[in-house]
């Protein structure tokens, strides 16, 4: 088990924090609880206390604003981080963000999410780790050790139960205690004992009737059970009750400065609804916070920053590697090798063929989107390895609605005051803004009256252009010189960010000749009340669609294409519109006529490898009739170098992290939606992922949790137990020099009676290893005592003879071993 450097508290921070909680009144104090804006906490001078930035991840690190101007690292989504079931490597991530956090000024990083893949139709299931606790438990141990080893805090998220996006604001979840304990808490636990986390976010949603921020037994069990003492912040706007939530031990109360905390929680003490000592106990909390990450006068911070930051690319490459995963690897027809990988030097042609081939999908859409300075495109990689041999074809068209402004516009913003001052221009990478709780060049709100986005447009085809807008508010849209739109869009959905992550709305289809460069501008004067909990925020976006091709046409390119071609790479995804923070799926279909596209490519070429460039599960029907899968989730940035590199022979490191079903029905939990009294009730109990679909049997998943292949083949030749220590030997019996992840499940007792039941197999310990041909690797395995337990009122161990069993993946373990329990 890995034993992770977790920075000690000073000495002096005690004495430290009671002599700056002497000098702070209650206005004072309840001001520090409430949030100085969008991303930043009170400062105190006269306590010694600065203003904290806090920032999201996971992927990467925002900072406060959220700019092209502003660019940000992109790494692989989470899913694709512990696909690699590589701690070491996720500690080095940690690391990656940590030198991005103190770059960006930020304090504390609002990840990671350790919510689980309850099911496949999750909205968010990319920024999640996994389906099952363990494995999400050990990520999520290296992913914070590694970030507040250098100085940053985290927070894990979002606690609890936090596993869907519909109706997240309002949803109570039932979850019996059994559930609870095994599946959705342990990952906390596991943390939290591990690594000593700084900080958690408390959920949206409500866990058997009482909202998250305001739970009272659940905040007691993170604490007083779990030993964290941390800060507790609220998810953004998710804090609704002033003496419940201080009670529960609520710290912050974001965004601020119009929460249930400050001027509420001086009324509530001074009426004696509240005490003060919670208050006291929530500054206290705070003040811990500021003193571990250097934001308090007079005391060192509990980790020196980063002298310097890694080389960012190579990182960013390096983890999208190891994270994909090879689903599947035949020899097409005629061929004696594996269709994969590729010999470059041998390699006379390639078709590409996919939108997201040449325009990059590196991350799913919400609060975890940044902005990088360069994205390296599948075709930019393919391109720079290969050159002219890579013939590509776009193939479908994956329009469903109006879009930012991107492609051939030259944009800035700027704001305008009240009195006709304008600020500072900010160059824009799209259509899109987003000043949240700010406005640039440090203009106050309350002058703030209008925003001007203006630039040029070079039409780069031909034909009927759409013009749109996004964003509540009045907006005057002039293209060439003409008013197209000029009037209000009204407020849609609950959601307050549904302004900016909601769809545009059409405003006007005009004629234009290629080559052409025009004028546009949109004036966008925001609506006069944000929703209660936000600070005032501009939200709004230009929005553009070009002329719709004719699919028919794409469809015949990309086939002729792939018909010349040596090898035929299609690379399918899904869209901004399928995976983001706000909404779940309703299906696992690839968008648009993707499946379609791959049939007939597959159809004239037998070599032909299908790149899945998504971030949780789809449905493949045309799996069996090409030659190669590749997953590559959401992989960053650098995903297109990466993508280039396995193909050409790098070894695709990765392993699922949940089970992948060939279609939604056979999917055996998939309900996101609650019922009419707002509550979705976890029936399941324990039984999610490989869990459930072990129990119940029927149709078989298209692939197990676990599985990955190498470019080289694996023995696995003994297994001894020794106490709680598992020992495997394997053997690298291919021609390459490979990567294996092995794997050790556990079973109980063949009759062992459990109210409610226990699982076939729980994963109890990983460990992956490299080797050279011919060269036999051993690992060693230590299993956990929890491993053996259920919970019954509390941790009860399951008596009699367990089976340790290793292999590939859950259903690929070749050797296995009696255990003792």
């Amino acid at each position: 088990m890995t034993e992770w450097t977790v920075p000690d508290d000073r000495p002096d921070y005690a004495a430290a924090i009671e002599a700056a909680l002497a000098r702070l009144d209650l206005e004072t104090k309840a001001a520090l609880l409430g949030g100085r804006d969008m991303w930043r906490t009170v400062a105190a001078p006269e306590a010694g206390l600065r203003s904290m930035t806090v920032s999201d991840g996971p992927i990467g690190v925002r900072g406060r604003f959220w700019t092209a101007a502003d660019p940000s690292l992109a790494l692989p989504s989470p899913t694709a981080q512990a696909a690699s079931w590589d701690p070491e490597l996720v500690r080095r991530i940690g690391h990656l963000l940590a030198a991005e956090s103190r770059r960006k000024e930020v304090d504390v990083l609002l990840a990671p999410t350790i919510n689980l893949h309850r099911s496949p139709l999750g909205g968010r299931h990319f920024e999640g780790f996994s389906e099952d606790p363990y494995l999400t438990g050990r990520i999520a141990q290296a992913y914070v050790a590694g970030v507040q080893e250098h100085g940053v805090g985290t927070t894990m998220k979002h606690y609890v139960a936090n596993d869907a996006e519909t109706d997240r604001f309002t949803v109570d979840n039932i979850v019996d205690e059994r559930t609870f304990r095994e599946l959705y808490l342990r990952p906390f636990e596991m943390v939290t004992e591990a690594v000593r986390p700084w900080g958690v976010m408390t959920a949206y949603n409500a866990v058997n009737g009482t909202t998250m921020s305001a739970n009272v037994e659940l905040m007691a069990v993170l604490r007083e059970e779990f030993g964290f003492d941390g800060f507790n912040v609220s998810d953004w706007g998710a804090a609704r009750h002033t003496v419940g939530d201080v009670e529960a031990g609520l710290d912050l109360a974001m965004p601020g400065p119009f929460t249930v905390y400050g001027e509420h929680l001086v009324a509530a003490v001074r009426e004696g609804r509240a005490k003060e000592s919670d208050v006291d106990a929530a500054v206290r909390r705070l003040l811990l916070l500021a003193a571990r990450v250097g934001a308090l006068d007079g005391v060192a911070p509990a980790a020196e920053p980063p002298v310097e930051s890694p080389d960012a690319a190579a990182t960013l490459r390096e983890i999208a590697r190891r994270s994909f995963v090879l689903l599947q690897n035949d020899a097409p027809a005629g061929a004696d090798a594996p269709a994969l990988p590729l010999d470059a030097g041998a390699l006379a042609s390639l078709a590409l063929i996919g939108p997201a081939a040449a325009e990059a999908r590196i991350l799913g859409g919400g609060s975890a989107t940044v902005f990088p300075e360069r994205v390296v495109s599948p075709l930019d990689g393919l391109r720079a390895a290969l050159g002219d041999r890579v013939v590509y074809a776009q193939g479908v068209d994956l329009y469903e609605q109006i879009l930012a402004a991107k492609h051939g516009f030259d944009l800035a913003v700027r704001p305008v005051l009240r009195d006709g001052a304008e600020g500072p221009a900010q160059a824009l990478a799209s259509g899109d803004v987003k000043w949240m709780g700010y406005v640039p060049g440090d203009v106050d709100p309350e002058d703030f009256d209008h925003a001007v986005v203006e630039g040029t447009f070079t039409v780069r085809t031909g034909g009927e252009h759409v013009f749109g807008t996004r964003g509540t508010g009045h907006h005057r849209l002039l293209v060439d010189g003409e008013v197209v739109f000029d009037g209000d869009q009204e407020v849609i959905g609950e959601d307050p960010f549904e302004a900016f992550f909601g769809p545009g709305v059409e405003r006007a289809r005009l004629p234009l000749e290629a080559g052409r460069t025009i004028a546009v501008r949109l004036e966008y004067t925001p609506v006069s009340a944000f929703p209660a909990g936000f600070p005032p925020s501009i939200l709004f976006g230009l929005m553009h669609t070009e002329p719709r091709p004719d699919e028919d046409r794409l469809i015949a390119e990309a086939v002729a294409a792939a018909r010349e071609a040596e090898v035929a790479v299609v690379v399918v995804s899904t869209t901004a519109l399928t995976e983001s923070e706000g909404f779940d799926r309703p299906d696992l279909r690839l968008p648009g006529r993707q499946d379609e596209l791959v049939a007939a490519v597959a159809a004239v070429n037998p070599n032909t490898v299908v790149v899945v460039n998504t971030g949780s599960p789809v449905e493949m029907p045309w799996a069996g009739d090409v030659a190669a899968v590749l997953l590559t989730w959401f992989p960053g940035q650098e995903g297109g170098a990466a993508l280039a590199e396995v193909i050409l022979g790098a070894e695709p490191g990765g392993r699922l992290t949940t089970t992948w079903p060939k279609t939604l029905a056979d999917a055996p939990v998939t309900r996101v939606v609650p019922n009419e009294d707002g509550e979705l009730h976890y029936d399941e109990g324990i039984f999610i992922g490989y869990r459930a679909w072990e129990r119940r049997g029927g149709p078989a998943p298209a692939h197990w949790f676990g599985h990955g292949l190498s470019y080289t083949d694996w023995t696995y030749e003994e297994i001894a137990v020794d106490g709680r220590l598992v020992r495997v030997r394997v053997r690298n019996t291919g021609s390459r020099t490979g990567r294996e992840v092995v794997q050790v499940y556990l079973s109980p007792q063949e009759g062992v009676e459990v109210p409610g039941g226990i699982e076939a197999h729980r994963l109890a310990g990983f460990a992956a290893v490299e080797a050279a041909p011919g060269e036999a690797v051993e690992v060693t395995v230590e299993l956990e005592e929890r491993s053996f337990q259920v919970w019954d009122g509390g941790w009860r161990t399951v008596p009699g003879t367990w089976t340790a069993s290793a292999g590939r993946s859950v259903a690929d373990l070749p050797l296995s071993a009696p255990v003792e329990a």
